[in-house]
């Protein structure tokens, strides 16, 4: 027994100094420690032997399991490095006095419409206002006359933060700030208050291709003596028809919003599909672009500003669905997807 075990390990190590890869490797492996194995078949002659035999047996056939799997590890590793080495020897020189070659980025398409949208509201006299992403609960409803157990917050599925702030669901929370900064030009000089103020938003939304949980928007609002909804028409479709460099089919309808009233639903045909109908716009041949009215009383009460006297429109441009109706973006999730193949096709082309 003890000569078989000797030579059964001495062939072990014969064939295993022979082998070129890994594939021959794990043949041996098998041939030795599989079930029908060299290693494994021992055990089947330990029928014939006495008690005290078969333990000191069993004991050497053990160890020369052992022996045998070890080796086969240490064999691995050492053909596995020598790969390794055999590939970085075939590796070209790296030549470093050669120029690397540079892909030359470009600008995210919400940026673009941004911009330019921007550049169309400064031609108009309106001032562009940056506004904090985490704000108060005040900010974002209660100082736009959506209180606390106001029916209106079911709409907005929000997120709220630890120390009771949240991420804005609107850009809404900026108009309280605005109104209150620019009140004093309009009450001691007359001097319109003719804000927007763009911003990243935040909800918990079921997406799909025209909803996202983060999303841009671009707020706007102009407050002064006898301001009326022909205003906001007017500043909508002369922002509209240079966005789009062409004139651009609108409607308006009648919607709720506590922050205005009269409110409005300003809808866009849907350019991807020519008003006939598709996902993005849910087959009706129409998107919601931007809900719109004039100012509530309370909202100007709120900001520092006497709604007796003065009057304003608001608007709240759903930006994200700008571009997509822009660039033919199909579903919404494409534009916070990362995809740098998606978004190498947009050029700065201001």
């Amino acid at each position: 027994m003890e000569q078989k075990i000797k030579e059964l390990k001495d062939k072990f190590e014969q064939e295993l100094g022979s082998i070129a890869d890994l594939a021959q490797l794990e043949e041996i492996r098998v041939a030795y420690l599989g079930k029908k194995g060299s290693v494994t078949d021992l055990m089947k002659m330990m029928k014939s032997l006495t008690a005290e035999e078969k333990k000191e047996f069993g004991q050497r056939v053990n160890e020369l399991k052992s022996a045998v799997a070890q080796r086969i590890t240490e064999k691995t590793s050492e053909m596995k490095q020598k790969e390794i080495q055999k590939e970085i020897e075939l590796m070209p020189e790296l030549d470093l006095s050669v120029p690397a070659k540079l892909s030359q980025g470009s600008y995210h398409p919400v940026t673009l419409v941004q911009r330019r949208c921007e550049q169309i509201f400064k031609s108009m006299g309106f001032t562009v206002e940056d506004y904090p992403e985490v704000v108060t609960d005040y900010e974002c409803f209660e100082a736009v006359n959506v209180p606390k157990d106001h029916p209106a917050r079911d709409m907005q599925d929000t997120y709220y933060l630890t120390n009771g702030q949240l991420l804005k669901s609107q850009t809404s929370a900026a108009q309280n700030a605005i109104l209150r900064k620019y009140k004093d030009a309009l009450i001691e000089n007359g001097t319109p208050i003719k804000a927007i103020f763009p911003g990243r938003c935040f909800r918990n939304e079921a997406t799909d291709a025209c909803h996202e949980n983060t999303f841009f928007q671009m707020e706007g609002m102009m407050v002064g003596k006898d301001i009326s909804i022909s205003n906001l028409i007017y500043f909508m479709k002369t922002m509209l028809s240079q966005v789009f460099e062409k004139d651009i089919k609108v409607r308006l309808r009648p919607g709720f919003f506590p922050f205005v009233e009269p409110g409005f639903e300003l809808d866009i045909s849907c350019l991807i599909c020519g008003g006939e109908g598709c996902p993005s716009c849910k087959h009706s041949g129409w998107l919601e672009l931007c809900p719109c009215g004039m100012i509530h009383p309370e909202v100007l009460r709120m900001g520092g500003v006497d709604p007796e006297e003065y009057t304003g429109f608001a608007f709240g441009l759903g930006l994200t669905r700008l571009v997509m109706m822009k660039y033919g973006i199909k579903d919404i999730r494409d534009l916070n997807g990362g995809s740098l193949k998606a978004m190498s096709q947009f050029t700065d082309d201001e």
